[in-house]
């Protein structure tokens, strides 16, 4: 077969000359070896060969001391800028003492990493901010916030979400540790830190703003929305609820009258708001009161002195002491006019957090909508991620709906949000886990928070639909009766420690927190006295078990006090000529025996108390003292003859083998702390009257013979004669 021209012409072409063109060179031969070279110069600024360190410089296991750390963190290669944090850690953990001086340095160098596009850096970040933040001073920390949340602001609103995501995970390390600088002016309309935080939420969430009108569509941030896993969204709305806890405005649910005020859904029966301020000190410890001028009360006042000394057992508000009249005028009117301001209807903070809560309003209950159905399926069980979804969005709608609700004038728009929110949430309600019973155990206490607060907030609604129309006694709960059902039944077993699942063997205790949580619902359902006898015998089931509950409560338990408080008030409210709500004793024979059993196991519990716990035991002399001086209607003949011997022993007790023995008085007489003369000012009302006031009388004689307080009570006792004599007619 004949060669193709093809190789014929490549094999001539290797013994061909080539012929020069005009203007062409020499051609270089093909076979010649090409020896130019290239060098690229090798930088070396931080290796021991070009820069000499000085002695005693501390240094990381690399060599690297913190200038050389500081300036790898600002370098192009991300590997270089995570080894240099690491390496800051490092050297940070081993020398301690260069935090001193350079703590400005290295947050002004590290806080530009938090919108780091690299994922690996700001984790790398975030892990040594969580080190490091915490082992600093929270004053020396604040200087430095407002370039922290410069850099954190600006992460939360960057191009990428992932980055979104982690500035909101920094943000949960400042919140632990210096929330007061990250909610600072969070409603205020000003470019600050809190609202520009608070904004940023908002974008991640697409939840639109809070500007512009109150009535009005919240307006979007952006035309494009991010699109969360149920991971990312769950990071953000966690952080949010931890802001809004943060926040004063919201965080504050009592007002400003009292710290803390588990009872604020009482103030709005009382006349006036200072009315409500005072009832509500009739039973606060002397230790909780601050007052400037204080002194010790003597029988007989100074001539020369402008003071007026107030005797403990003679006067409502607590604690032996005197006031200067201009003092206490200018107490008072502060105190109302912080009142006035805080329950102020067109108050900023209240427009602010109305806005706030129709923005996130469509964002929470979709959360809801998409996680409820599987964590709450009674033959699943639930993902851990969709349950704390849902935990959490109730949480926010809690915090923040709470706070709205509770004012003087709630916001017609947000009681219908919270209507409609809790209406997706009654078919579920009362929520209890099911699936495997290994994961039910741990699961069981989110739940029982879950029901607490849907009880609280179905309370406030209650209480808002009262505020609106008072006389009609109108509520949501009588308008639903599938809602008032179910939060009845709940309330019921919650009370009286049965379990809420069929299948579940576990019943958990109340813990104080989770009882004041309670107490708004508590007194939705016993405040009633119209005509609906359904409702009527409600009222009284629920007092009852909330009897029954503070009667079986260990004297030493963690909610003792909280129970005492909430039955102790409602026992004075008729008692005050202030109050203005519908609550009445005497209508039902069974509550006013309940009263009966649980006012004369007051005695009981301040032996079993001993002088274990002075705030309580102080707190349950002085209801005695106010219902004693009140001449409360639970107070008759079997009553006070009840009280009088069991309060006996409490002073002094006759033993049948070991004789003479001192009560519980006698350890908290002469302490300092005018508890023990306090008692006796409870304990000499007592005896003036009743079929066995001798009884106590004696028994305080004989518990205070060649005690220090032994002149005080025989002065208390000439006053008491005194008093009698001039009763006589």
């Amino acid at each position: 077969m004949p060669k193709s021209s093809k190789r014929r012409k490549e094999k001539a072409a290797d013994f061909t000359k080539a012929k020069l063109k005009l203007g062409k060179g020499k051609q270089t031969p093909s076979n010649a070896i090409d020896t130019s070279f290239k060098a690229h110069s090798i930088a070396l600024p931080y290796q021991s060969i070009s820069a000499v360190k000085q002695d005693g410089t501390p240094t990381t296991r690399r060599k690297l001391s913190l200038e050389d750390l500081l300036v790898n963190i600002k370098h192009h290669n991300s590997g270089t800028r995570k080894d240099a944090i690491f390496g800051l850690r490092e050297l940070l953990d081993t020398h301690w003492e260069l935090i001193d001086s350079s703590l400005p340095t290295i947050i002004n160098t590290t806080v530009r990493n938090i919108g780091d596009e690299d994922m690996s850096v700001r984790k790398a970040l975030l892990s040594f901010y969580s080190w490091l933040i915490p082992r600093i001073p929270r004053d020396d920390l604040v200087p430095h916030t407002p370039l922290i949340l410069l850099f954190t602001t600006s992460a939360q609103t960057h191009i990428f979400p992932e980055i979104r995501i982690d500035a909101v995970r920094f943000l949960n390390i400042f919140l632990e540790h210096f929330p007061s600088s990250i909610v600072q002016s969070w409603d205020s309309a000003s470019d600050s830190h809190g609202s520009r935080v608070l904004e940023g939420y908002l974008g991640v969430l697409s939840a639109g703003t809070v500007t512009g009108d109150s009535e009005g569509p919240p307006v979007a941030t952006s035309t494009a929305s991010v699109m969360l896993t149920p991971g990312s969204k769950l990071v953000v709305l966690q952080s949010l609820a931890r802001f809004l806890k943060a926040a004063p405005e919201i965080s504050s649910v009592s007002s400003s009258l009292s710290s803390p005020d588990n009872a604020w859904f009482l103030s709005s029966h009382f006349s006036t708001p200072e009315a409500y301020a005072t009832f509500n000190k009739l039973l606060q410890p002397s230790s909780q009161i601050q007052l400037s001028n204080s002194k010790t009360w003597h029988p007989e006042m100074d001539p020369e002195s402008d003071n007026i000394p107030i005797s403990s057992s003679l006067v409502n508000l607590t604690g032996p002491f005197s006031i200067d009249l201009r003092d206490l005028s200018d107490n008072l009117v502060s105190m109302c006019k912080n009142f006035d301001e805080s329950a102020s209807p067109s108050g900023i903070g209240r427009s602010f957090a109305v806005r706030l809560a129709k923005s996130l309003h469509s964002t929470l209950v979709s959360v809801f909508l998409d996680c409820a159905p599987a964590v709450f399926s009674p033959s699943a069980t639930p993902v851990e991620t969709d349950m704390a979804l849902v935990f959490t969005v109730v949480s926010v709608t809690s915090t923040l709906y709470g706070k709205i609700i509770q004012d003087a004038i709630p916001a017609p728009s947000a009681v219908e949000e919270l209507r409609t929110f809790l209406g997706y949430m009654t078919p579920f309600f009362p929520f209890y886990p099911s699936g495997r019973r290994d994961v039910k155990d741990k699961i069981e206490q989110i739940f029982q928070d879950l029901n607490l607060m849907y009880c609280n907030l179905t309370s406030r609604l209650v209480l808002a639909s009262q505020t609106e129309s008072s006389s009609s006694q109108t509520n949501i709960l009588a308008n639903d009766s599938s809602q008032a059902n179910r939060v009845y039944d709940y309330v019921l077993q919650l009370l009286r420690g049965q379990a809420l699942a069929l299948d579940s063997q576990i019943v958990r205790t109340l813990s104080p927190a989770a009882y004041n949580s309670l107490l708004p619902t508590l007194w939705s359902l016993i405040n009633y006295s119209g005509r609906n006898q359904e409702y009527l015998v409600r009222s009284g089931d629920v007092l009852l078990a909330t009897l029954e509950h503070a009667v079986k409560s260990g004297s030493k338990s963690a909610v003792k006090r909280s129970s005492f408080d909430f039955v102790a008030r409602l026992v004075l409210l008729e008692t005050d000529a202030s109050y203005r709500g519908a609550f009445r004793l005497g209508v039902n024979a069974d509550v006013d025996r309940a009263l009966e059993e649980w006012i004369t196991h007051l005695p009981q519990v301040l032996w079993e108390l001993g002088a274990s716990n002075a705030t309580t035991s102080e707190t349950i002399v002085l209801f005695l003292l106010r219902m004693l001086q009140r001449r409360s209607p639970l107070v008759h003949e079997r009553t006070l003859a009840s009280l009088q011997t069991r309060m006996a022993p409490y002073f002094f007790i006759n033993h049948p083998t070991r004789g003479a023995l001192l009560g519980p008085h006698a350890k908290l007489s002469g302490n300092g702390s005018g508890l023990g003369r306090r008692i006796l000012d409870m304990a000499i009302i007592l005896c003036s009257q009743g079929p066995s006031a001798e009884i106590l009388r004696d028994s305080v004689d004989q518990a205070l013979l060649g005690a220090p307080d032994n002149e005080y009570w025989a002065d208390l006792k000439k006053s008491i004669v005194r008093v009698s004599m001039k009763s006589i007619p």
